[in-house]
């Protein structure tokens, strides 16, 4: 039985890496190349070292885990955690990108964001999402 078989065989029934696991390990190389640059900088150092090995725990009990359902629980977590971030990046990217044209307000209310032309005045806006009246200058 080759070295390959038995870890095949050890692995049965385990998690194995998945995509939370993956970005765990690139966290703790994150954690590792900010406490190389903060190394004269103690508490700051021992701070991220402790990430460091502890972003590399979890991440190896994840992959030798036998509660597999747990761990996909986890994965789908991450997953959701990840839409809401890379949406809310694209948001403030097409935010940036029309700045010039038009200015954006949030509802006093609901918090909802609103896009209005730039140089009109002084308007009155009505949230699409609650109907709240308020007024802004563009």
């Amino acid at each position: 039985m080759s070295f390959r078989d038995k870890i095949a065989r050890f692995m049965y029934g385990r998690n194995g890496m998945d995509a939370f696991c993956r970005f765990l390990l690139y966290f703790a190389v994150g954690m590792l190349v900010l406490s190389t640059l903060f190394s004269r900088v103690p508490f700051l150092s021992a701070l991220f070292l402790t990430l460091e090995w502890a972003a590399l725990i979890f991440c190896i009990f994840r992959t030798l885990s036998r509660n597999t359902v747990k761990r996909q629980q986890e994965n789908a977590k991450y997953y959701q955690f990840q839409q809401k971030f890379l949406l809310w990046c694209r948001s403030v990217k097409d935010r940036w990108q029309q700045r010039k044209d038009y200015k954006f307000f949030r509802c006093p209310s609901c918090h909802a964001l609103l896009r209005v032309p730039k140089g009109k005045g002084k308007l009155v806006l009505t949230c699409r999402k609650c109907g709240n009246r308020f007024e802004r200058r563009s």
